[in-house]
């Protein structure tokens, strides 16, 4: 296991279980209540986006790449072992497909129409990939893409997913975030988001960013990628800064969260307040349990 890659994930699954308890209070008090800063008490669970992010990893720890049909099995392995992280509707669909043996090549384009989903699920899990290989920008945008099409078939989920990896690697290695991805992210409506996000002012409030740039309320890729980009642009070496400021703006916080910390943590690393409880992450040195070689 990569260290870099290790404290994404830590830092990826901090900002998951934060972000999903404020879904404990009432859509209305959920905003003020993350102004107040009114932590709720007792341990955090984390969701569908550490559970995938935690597939990922397994496979690059036992393989070292992605190649598109080993993902596609430890995805569907891990939502049969534990369905209760919080998957949506259309997920489940697919996650269930492939655990009874579908091809993934077929799965993915009949959701939406068949245009494939332009959800965040391949963006959220993403962070610790570009870490794994920041040293080379290339294999970067190559694995996630690869690690994405097995579950979102849309170009722009896609996009999502590789500005998030790039910006996780650019920020494993000191580099500014936003001029990174927007050199690497394919042109579409993500691209365009993050266009928008580069002529932002960290100055702004965060809440007017996102009325700008999205906060997920559409769960899309386009409606999520930019606005999470722009607040780890924002606080690149602090974590718990760009978790706060992250949540501010509201709408899909433990995905945002989840996206900003999985870049931030690298540089900034994965420690928190004693007063932050998330749920504990498995043993990361252990096996998965997959005995299997990947697909040629």
């Amino acid at each position: 296991m990569r260290p870099g890659a290790e404290v994404s994930l830590r830092g990826l699954a901090l900002g998951d279980a934060f972000g999903e308890r404020w879904f404990a209070y009432p859509v209305k008090e959920r905003v003020q209540a993350i102004a107040d800063r009114r932590l709720v008490a007792g341990v955090w669970p984390w969701t569908d986006d550490t559970a995938m992010a935690l597939s990922v990893v397994h496979v690059l720890r036992e393989f070292g790449r992605i190649d598109r049909d080993t993902p596609a099995q430890a995805f569907a392995t891990t939502f049969h072992h534990d369905p209760h992280r919080k998957y949506g509707s259309g997920m489940r669909r697919v996650l269930r497909a492939l655990h009874d043996g579908a091809d993934w090549r077929e799965v993915t384009v009949t959701v939406f129409d068949g245009q494939g989903s332009w959800g965040n699920g391949a963006a959220m899990r993403v962070a610790p990939l570009g870490v794994w290989f920041a040293d080379d920008l290339d294999a970067v945008v190559d694995q996630a893409h690869a690690q994405a099409v097995v579950t979102h078939a849309h170009p722009e989920a896609a996009a999502g997913a590789i500005a998030v990896a790039v910006a996780a690697a650019a920020n494993a290695r000191g580099r500014d975030l936003l001029p990174a991805v927007l050199d690497r992210t394919p042109e579409g409506e993500v691209a365009a988001g993050l266009r928008r996000a580069e002529r932002l002012s960290f100055t702004l409030d965060p809440r007017t960013a996102a009325n700008e740039l999205g906060r997920g309320r559409r769960l899309s890729a386009v409606d999520t990628v930019p606005y999470a980009v722009w607040c780890a642009a924002r606080h690149p070496d602090d974590l718990i800064a760009a978790l706060w400021a992250t949540a501010s703006a509201g709408g899909d916080v433990d995905t945002t969260c989840a996206i900003v910390g999985g870049i931030v943590a690298p540089r900034a690393g994965s420690d928190h307040p004693p007063q932050w409880t998330p749920e504990p992450l498995p043993d990361l040195s252990a096996a998965s349990g997959r005995d299997r070689t990947p697909a040629t």
